[in-house]
């Protein structure tokens, strides 16, 4: 895992044979454009790509574990140094920013001070937060090894695919390659990819989302042909997980709803109203439970999993080496079993918490809760639905087991396509029911893809709109896309194009992480 970042010359290893002809247009048209903007070839293109989420949805900010793959879709970043016969704005450093879809995407200059950081107003839904993010991370992580340190002048042209607001993480495809791009740019080599992820993980958060960590993990360290299997406690892990070779082959598919929810737009009540409602589920059963729970690497410092360490842990010393004993001694998912049993009990509100009991049961004043839970990421909401949330983190991180094991048990090749895909149907109805971040759009795509022959079907990424994945052998795969050309998409948009279908519809093997 602690791997530098791969160093290739050639695009053959990075995508589908299928996809191969358009994405070598496609980075031909990169450079040339590039030499046109700025009148010189690139010096290297930084690469990292969107994921789409097998199962383990919205439980990676709550430190439990993931598994994701990244798809072809991704970002690219086309980089030249300016030297110093170039460098025409003193001792301050020049950022200049094109798109490659210039008529979507103004460019921007960015000017930063010797010793400072590129100023980022999250309030504004600008492409180019997401580059001055991904610049800030590498800045400071060069600034733990010399802490005088001055970034070069850079020219980029940055060429995206991954839909934005689709639910495939654009975003952090985004900001892992900014950050990749800067810190190759000044001279760090190799990058290694857990530091690359650390960063980009801490990084997002400045355009304004209390994002978890599974989609940068997810964007650097995956493995072509493989899933990703990615823990977060007590330090982060990720662990290439072979898909296996069946008859009918797994394959997975992805279906665009083109009901566009932009977490960074949509945040203050849906995302980040999920991330507070589940640190506040915990905070609340930890008091019930008369336990003290320790600060963590969640976005709020406090999380679900450590809700769970603080319960197999309690009574001991936290200086005590053998703290963590009875932890051990009882197998892990017995532990999420068990705290999965204690929601009802300990936060049996179904109608939701208002700010005033839960200030009142954490025993601090309702403007002391909202300035430590509220205001670094706002939220819109009167009521906290901290059981229901609970109920979902808890019970998909004992299905995101549950489908591991069956991965890497080949006994269960006979039936295992129907038991990973009931498990992915478990996950929508608790995606709908449970945590509500579905929509009817993504309801419908799921319901036509199943009636189709899918084994599983559910959304991926935060939801309310964007994405849905599914689980399909590989003889049912037209049948699936030719259902939903007819009674979703045309059922919607009669004149849809050929275009338009192919962005919506597609077929995934899982893909290469990030690249130089």
């Amino acid at each position: 895992m602690d791997e530098p970042v791969p160093v290739t010359q050639s695009i053959e290893s990075l995508y589908p044979d299928a996809d191969l002809p358009a994405q070598q247009k496609r980075w031909q048209n990169l450079i040339v454009h590039f030499e046109e903007k700025y009148h010189k070839k690139p010096a290297f293109v930084a690469r990292s790509p969107g994921r789409v989420n097998l199962i383990g949805e919205h439980v990676d900010y709550s430190l439990y574990e993931v598994l994701p793959m990244a798809i072809a879709a991704d970002v690219l970043i086309a980089v030249a140094v300016l030297d110093e016969k170039e460098d025409s704005a003193g001792d301050d450093a020049v950022m200049s920013m094109l798109n490659a879809n210039p008529w979507k995407h103004r460019a921007s200059e960015c000017t930063v001070p010797p010793q400072g950081l590129a100023d980022i107003d999250a309030t504004q839904h600008e492409w180019t937060n997401y580059f001055k993010a991904g610049f800030n991370g590498a800045v400071g992580l060069l600034r733990k090894g010399n802490p005088m340190f001055s970034p070069r002048n850079l020219q980029i042209l940055v060429d995206g695919n991954v839909p934005a607001g689709g639910g495939l993480s654009s975003s952090a495809a985004f900001v892992c390659a900014s950050a990749l791009a800067v810190l190759r740019a000044n001279g760090k080599e190799p990058v290694k990819k857990k530091e690359l992820v650390e960063l980009a993980i801490v990084s997002e958060r400045a355009v304004g989302v209390n994002s978890g960590g599974m989609d940068q993990s997810a964007s650097v360290f995956s493995v072509k042909g493989n899933a990703l299997s990615v823990s977060f406690s007590p330090i982060l892990n990720a662990e290439a997980i072979p898909i296996p070779e069946l008859e009918p082959s797994i394959t997975f598919m992805i279906a665009q709803s083109f009901v566009t929810s932009d977490k960074h737009v949509t945040a203050p009540r849906c995302y980040n109203l999920r991330v507070v409602e589940c640190t506040l589920a915990a905070e609340m059963m930890a008091r019930t439970l008369a336990l003290e729970l320790q600060d963590d690497s969640a976005p709020l410092g406090r999380s679900l999993r450590g809700l769970q360490h603080a319960y197999y842990s309690r009574g001991k010393s936290i200086d005590n080496p053998s703290v963590t004993a009875r932890e051990s001694s009882t197998p892990y998912k017995t532990q999420i079993e068990t705290m999965l049993s204690l929601v009802s009990n300990v936060l049996a509100k179904e109608d939701g918490y208002t700010r005033g009991e839960i200030a009142s049961a954490l025993s601090m004043s309702i403007p002391a809760l909202e300035a430590k839970y509220m205001t670094k990421f706002p939220v819109d909401a009167t009521r906290f639905m901290l059981g229901k949330r609970a109920r979902h983190v808890f019970s998909e991180a004992l299905r995101v087991i549950a489908f591991k094991e069956l991965l890497q048990d080949p006994a269960s090749n006979t039936d295992q396509l129907p038991r990973l895909g009931a498990l992915m149907n478990e996950t929508q109805e608790s995606c709908r029911k449970v945590y509500e971040c579905s929509c009817p759009e993504i309801e419908q795509l799921c319901i036509i893809a199943r009636s189709a022959g899918a084994y599983g079907s559910r959304l991926t990424g935060a939801g309310w709109g964007g994405c849905t994945v599914h689980l399909v052998p590989k003889n049912k795969v037209d049948d699936v896309r030719n259902a939903w050309i007819e009674e979703y998409y045309r059922a919607r948009e009669p004149e849809i194009s050929e275009a338009k279908l192919r962005e919506a519809i597609v077929v995934s093997q899982p893909g290469q992480g990030s690249v130089m």
